[in-house]
């Protein structure tokens, strides 16, 4: 059984930063890709960023809004997958998540393509 866990959530100022971790249980996670996503109450969960297993040398997208502040990457030694969250927004306030795209090859930010989900952490960017 897969099972997905994020945490490292929690309250920070403007421009302070925050690491999430996604760890995960049931799969060997180096071969499959993680999407990492938020999501505000009442509206859709929007994909930030991806990493891609080890068959596609574990490439990593983001999106634009997140681009330079947010980096993922993976602890090769455990089934751990990191969210490093700089510069921090109050846009940024939201619940994340991360999931589990049984791909092996690429990875995708839409919401669709995963196929386990974690029950989020909250990040809170606020003077």
């Amino acid at each position: 059984q897969v099972q997905v866990v994020e945490s490292g959530g929690g309250l920070v100022q403007p421009g302070g930063s925050l690491r999430l971790s996604c760890d995960v249980t049931g799969i060997t996670l180096a071969d499959y890709a993680i999407g990492w996503f938020r999501q505000v109450p009442g509206k859709d969960r929007e994909g930030i960023s991806c990493i891609s297993g080890r068959a596609s040398n574990h490439e990593t997208r983001y999106i634009d809004s997140v681009r330079d502040r947010f980096t993922v990457s993976r602890d090769r030694g455990k089934n751990t997958v990191y969210l490093q969250m700089n510069n921090l927004k109050p846009e940024d306030t939201n619940v994340y998540y991360c999931a589990v795209e049984v791909e092996t090859l690429g990875c995708s930010v839409a919401a669709t393509a995963m196929s386990y989900w974690g029950r989020g952490t909250q990040v809170t960017v606020s003077s």
